[in-house]
């Protein structure tokens, strides 16, 4: 067993040494240098070969009983000793302190205040620690990866003193002459000619963070494992994150969370054909909306649709001559991309949007012109009273962030008219 500690405190010396050359650079506000890089893919390769060595000798000498027992042991942290506690050996484990810490005459295990400020230390009920960096980090990556829309998304991270961020855009609503970067003019000019001044224009972006909060009960029984309370809180509430922060990015209103992009001002909305059925999508709505994407979104674009659309993409052809050719191209297995294509661009259904026949069950959209701001990683706090007769306890998630559309208006081309304008977000209309 002692080798097997010795191997723990190797893995855990390692793994604080990575930590402290992204803390590093995190603090000074820079990415990672070409040698802090080689350093930390040596220390991942490291902490891999002692890890891999770790799990052959306890296999070689069968202490799985004995490590399982060790772990479900509750973890004693002596305070005088806090100073060179590494951290958390993993997110359930925290999760118990907190617990530990909310319960009348509870031990704050100090490895919650080391890392964190606790809201009120004094009433653990009342009170919450922030998830250990790691963890927090971890949770909400699995946030952004299980959800389809954020990691498409411009994310600007926030700082620990500032609750909001104004961000300096260019105000410009048209390309006509006078008007492109909301003032900027150039001139042909004849010799001796009088000169005109002219400057952009700016407007302001505000992003005022908003609460997603997350409630999870948790039995004693569960309470007991440490490792099944990290998989189902962990697994539950990063997916449920995922969902909620890409729903506010098509929905959301702007009070009290993200302005979404069926909100949003600078929405294109093309018009149905005349006489189109209800509930349908024609070749000639898919060409129309393609026509009004601002072409440098076109890269980008991606085709956001509510799955129950499908049926009519299947179908979906231009008339040539006494016949017709399909305008839809589905996904192609392992031999093409994943996704189907419209234009060339992806097709990827989402629960976000709307049914069919509805404006927003198919979208036309280039989220890189989508701007996220959040603010750390998620905040949890735990009670013991919620639900005492039941026997379960609550954990409270809050996670900070805002979002919205950096275009503020629909774009007027140079030529064309005020009819064509064009944006990085389309939609069709209503057609039920």
């Amino acid at each position: 067993m002692e080798k097997y500690l010795e191997y723990q405190a190797k893995i855990e010396g390692v793994r604080a040494e990575g930590l402290a050359i992204i803390d590093k650079a995190r603090d000074e506000k820079r990415d990672a240098t070409e040698e802090e890089n080689t350093k930390l893919e040596e220390l991942i390769g490291r902490k891999s070969k002692l890890e891999r060595e770790r799990d052959q000798y306890v296999q070689l000498k069968g202490l799985q009983p004995e490590i399982e027992a060790m772990k479900k042991e509750p973890t004693k942290v002596d305070p005088e000793e806090s100073h060179e506690t590494t951290g958390f050996r993993s997110f359930g484990e925290q999760l118990m302190a907190v617990i530990d810490a909310a319960k009348a005459g509870g031990k704050v295990d100090p490895r919650l205040t080391q890392r964190a400020t606790g809201l009120n230390e004094a009433i653990g009920s009342e009170g919450g620690f922030l998830v250990q960096t790691d963890f927090a980090t971890e949770l909400l990556k699995r946030a952004y990866e299980t959800g389809v829309l954020a990691n498409r998304c411009r994310r600007i991270p926030i700082s620990a003193n500032a609750n909001g961020i104004k961000i300096n855009g260019i105000d410009e609503s048209s390309r006509a002459t006078g008007s492109r970067w909301g003032g900027v003019q150039a001139y042909w000019l004849a010799e001796a000619g009088s000169k005109t001044e002219s400057k952009p224009k700016f407007r302001k972006i505000e992003l005022e963070l908003n609460k997603l909060i997350g409630l999870c009960y948790a039995t004693d029984e569960l309470l007991q494992d440490t490792a099944a309370l990290e998989s189902i809180i962990g697994q539950a509430f990063s997916e449920e994150f995922g969902f909620m922060i890409d729903d506010a990015i098509i929905n959301g209103t702007g009070a009290g969370q993200p302005l979404g992009v069926l909100s949003s001002g600078c929405l294109v909305t093309v018009s149905k054909e005349a006489g189109q059925p209800a509930a349908t999508i024609l070749a000639e709505n898919v060409i129309k909306m393609w026509a009004r994407m601002w072409s440098r979104s076109r890269p980008n674009g991606v085709w956001f649709i509510n799955q129950n659309i499908e049926p009519q993409l299947h179908t979906m052809s231009l008339s040539v001559g006494t016949g017709g050719i399909p305008v839809y191209m589905p996904a192609n297995g392992l031999s093409d991309s994943p996704y189907a294509r419209l234009m060339g661009r992806p097709v990827i259904p989402i629960e976000q949007c709307q049914t069919l026949g509805t404006l927003g069950d198919i979208i036309l959209a280039d989220l890189s012109q989508y701007v996220l701001a959040d603010k750390g990683g998620i905040q949890t706090a735990s009670s013991i009273h919620v639900n005492f007769k039941y026997d379960e306890s609550v954990f409270r998630f809050v996670y900070r962030v805002d979002g919205q559309p950096i275009w503020n208006s629909a774009l007027t081309p140079y030529k064309g008219g005020a009819g064509s304008t064009l944006s990085p977000f389309v939609v069709l209309e209503s057609r039920s």
